[in-house]
């Protein structure tokens, strides 16, 4: 006779390692459009990566552990899909910048050309002035610092560039491609919003908060504090979907990515320290690059007293966090070559931030694990090979 099991179609077994919000979508969609059970392992000990929020014990502020996140998006399906997980309330990210000894207005707009120069001038003025300060003969820039200098001139770029960015990327900014700075944010008008989307807000319980939503599902169980290592027996599973570091999963066998890290300095006070959330520091013998101050980020809430962050940049070693990728030239040959041997992979996926090795804001990677899991399950119910990337090679 029939044998039972082959009556019921067996549910489909998932392993995701990561539990940042390429992991806790993924799951979530997965588990909505499909039948399946599925494990998330996350080496930390708690949800959300590098967004994680956690009130801090001492003065009660809901504090973004790993800097400051801040959610904005100009698609509207993004906003409305995390709307859905939790309430977002108002914020918008003003950002100022300490050059010698003086406050400026950030990104560099009207206020701010008015303020370095002395000047009143209007829109029309400043961007003729701008044009006797840019450095024409600069045809073709060929880094960083020559994108600059073509657009802003020497004044605007040593007031607030040059000090700052050699920090951020602990290396000169003529060493840094052209292409870091595709556009030199100059605005011709009083507007100091850092963000240009239309839909910018701040989770009242925080980002956790919203994965811990998405994981909530009797088919989906998280362990904490599981490290992953190659070469773990994984048979078990039907597909792995890897949000780790790609040249990790590799057991970094042609070498290391690079990238930037981050570490904090944690400070506390009375009442307000520095009256915004976020202070750049452009002076280069300042070590660090910027202070966040996290109570400004939640202005419905009262606090009497405040925490703030020292925000100082540094290369990664194996035992850091990789927070920016570096993506000189040979970081791009060797991804090239962990993507290679990634493709070759039967029953694997990669995505996210650290496995395709992007720079990307929250809203980047929501998008596309939303795109992935919808593109990934129609591969399988067709049965076509499922991808194994989210992205075409950059």
């Amino acid at each position: 006779g029939l044998n039972v099991h082959t009556a019921v179609a067996m549910k489909k077994k998932y392993l995701i390692i990561g539990a940042g919000f390429s992991g806790t979508v993924l799951a979530d969609q997965l588990v909505k459009n499909s039948d399946c059970v599925i494990d998330i392992w996350d080496e930390r000990d708690h949800l959300g990566g590098n967004c994680h929020t956690s009130r801090d014990a001492k003065t009660g502020i809901m504090v973004h552990q790993y800097g400051p996140h801040i959610f904005n998006t100009d698609k509207k399906e993004i906003w409305d899909y995390v709307n859905s997980l939790g309430e977002f309330r108002p914020y918008v990210h003003r950002v100022k910048a300490m050059s010698k000894g003086k406050v400026y207005s950030l990104p560099v707009n009207l206020h701010t050309i008015n303020q370095l120069f002395g000047k009143s001038f209007t829109p029309d003025e400043a961007k003729v002035f701008l044009e006797t300060l840019a450095d024409t003969s600069i045809t073709d820039p060929q880094n960083f610092e020559e994108q600059a200098l073509r657009f802003i001139g020497k004044e605007l770029y040593n007031a607030f560039f040059y000090g700052y960015t050699k920090k951020q990327w602990g290396c000169e900014p003529t060493e840094l491609p052209a292409s870091i700075l595709k556009r030199i944010p100059v605005r011709f008008n009083y507007d100091d919003n850092y963000h240009n989307n239309i839909y910018t807000g701040i989770p009242v319980n925080g980002y956790t908060a919203l994965m811990e939503k998405l994981v909530d599902h009797p088919a989906i169980t998280v362990t904490l504090g599981k490290r992953f290592d190659p070469g773990m027996d994984l048979e078990a599973y039907d597909h792995v979907f890897y949000t780790g570091p790609i040249d990790a999963w590799f057991k970094f066998k042609y070498g290391r990515l690079g990238y930037r890290t981050v570490t904090f300095e944690t400070h506390y006070a009375d009442g307000d320290f520095q009256g915004t959330t976020q202070m750049n520091f452009c002076d280069e013998e300042v070590p660090y690059t910027r202070i966040t101050e996290h109570k400004h980020f939640t202005n419905w809430e009262k606090h009497d007293q405040t925490i703030y962050f020292k925000e100082f940049s540094k290369e990664t070693t194996p035992s850091d966090i990789p927070y920016y990728p570096k993506r000189l030239e040979q970081d791009k040959k060797l991804l090239l070559q962990y993507r290679t041997d990634a493709e070759a992979l039967q029953g694997i996926s990669f995505l996210g931030r650290l496995a395709t090795y992007r720079y990307m804001d929250m809203h980047h990677v929501i998008g596309e694990a939303l795109d992935f899991a919808k593109s990934w399950l129609s591969a399988v119910k067709t049965g076509q090979k499922p991808p194994v990337f989210p992205n075409r090679e950059a």
